[in-house]
């Protein structure tokens, strides 16, 4: 048997029988291309800093990648882009994601979460992906792009299917791909007649009087915001709530002490981050990794959830730590690449789960039949189904 065999479906069996006999190794991807997969915490740590693992395709072997297909109105991104683009473009929308003006973004973020709380009643039953982790983030990233409220049930929908198409509609991630574009074509045109007090409008700016995008470059961004800004954080919610219901000691001690949560997402993030893998990586020339050689071009993949799993880096990594200095670890990249909303996404999930505790008492799962997404790229759960009340003194 092939140590990478049932990575869709068991990653973390896959992740520990491949750290501990071929840490890095070459496999075949779901669509039958190759890849070298990097599995210890040391090895992935050093690939993602390594200047000559590139993430622009031009460097791939031709013939030896596929990848999902973008337009290029969306293809110019951070997650395609060498230095000295990748500075210039990660500089410009750097500030929107600084520590300061997160710390501004926490009474709206708290707000919306109160509301979608509401929402929900005193008690019940309710999926909390879809009524909770998935419409915080994309309600938080839509208000911070300037996104008209009526279309973000259309952005949810299209995100989803780029996460995890459904392999008997191989067309729709086509078509989610087009739908976006076109709405963001129209939204360009709508801010450049009549800007706002948003980072769309302020991207714009750069665009037309600094001339320091170009409108390809400008697209790609706001693409990449509203995709990446959604994905990592409804999955790292989820994920960090599942972990806390399957660990009630653990929750009855966070309830007891919630100063301890912005540590406590640090190990939610290793734990079960919201993404298995790192963006793919092409070597520029032959490279060494954990003493074996990959050759100039051909598909890395740097696995970050294998990485934070690595006993030499957590010890007892398969358990859940609350208490754990769970510092260094990857689930959100390093390097250059390291993610851009990081700060964001923490702050996010921190008051998700503050203001989920603090509104419901009993919080338990109403079905331990769940279903993760089929997908190598994001690590998350389909749905959440809870049973919740609230307790009135």
């Amino acid at each position: 048997m092939d140590p990478a065999d049932g990575l869709l479906d068991h990653p973390y069996d896959v992740y520990r029988r491949l750290r501990d006999t071929a840490p890095v190794h070459s496999i075949a991807g779901p669509d039958g291309t190759p890849a070298w997969i990097v599995t210890r915490y040391d090895d992935v740590r050093a690939a993602l800093a390594d200047p000559r693992l590139s993430v622009d395709k031009r460097h791939a072997t031709a013939g030896t990648y596929k990848g999902f297909s973008l337009p290029p109105a969306l293809d110019a991104n951070l997650l395609n882009m060498d230095p000295p683009d990748h500075t210039r473009i990660r500089r410009l929308v750097g500030r929107a994601f600084t520590t300061r003006r997160v710390e501004q973004l926490r009474t709206p973020i708290r707000r919306t979460a109160d509301q979608l709380l509401d929402a929900l009643g005193p008690h019940g039953t309710a999926d909390l992906v879809a009524a909770y982790a998935a419409p915080l983030p994309i309600t938080v990233i839509c208000d911070l792009l300037g996104i008209p409220e009526q279309q973000r049930l259309d952005f949810r929908v299209w995100t989803d299917t780029l996460i995890a198409p459904d392999p008997a509609r191989p067309e729709a991630a086509k078509e989610a791909v087009v739908a976006m574009l076109g709405y963001l074509t129209q939204l360009l045109v709508d801010k450049r007649r009549e800007p706002a007090d948003d980072l769309l409008s302020d991207l714009i700016a750069v665009r037309d009087e600094g001339d320091r995008l170009s409108e390809d470059e400008l697209m790609s961004l706001a693409f990449l915001i509203l995709f990446a800004g959604y994905e990592n954080t409804v999955q790292l919610i989820g994920n960090a709530v599942l972990a806390l219901l399957q660990h009630p000691e653990q929750l009855a001690d966070l309830r007891e002490d919630m100063s301890q949560l912005p540590a406590v997402v640090q190990e939610f993030l290793r734990y079960e981050g919201p993404a298995l893998l790192a963006i793919r990586r092409f070597p520029v020339e032959d490279v060494t990794i954990g003493g074996v050689t990959v050759p100039a071009g051909e598909t890395v993949w740097v696995s970050l959830s294998a990485a934070d799993r690595d006993p030499a880096r957590f010890p007892d990594p398969d358990r859940l730590d609350l208490a754990r200095d769970a510092s260094g670890h990857l689930a959100l990249g390093h390097g250059i690449h390291y993610c851009l909303g990081a700060p964001l996404a923490r702050a996010e999930t921190e008051i998700a789960v503050a203001a989920l505790l603090e509104r419901f008492p009993e919080l338990t799962l109403a079905d331990k039949d769940l279903r993760w997404r089929r997908s190598l790229r994001a690590r998350g759960l389909v749905d959440l189904p809870v049973t919740y009340a609230r307790t009135y003194s």
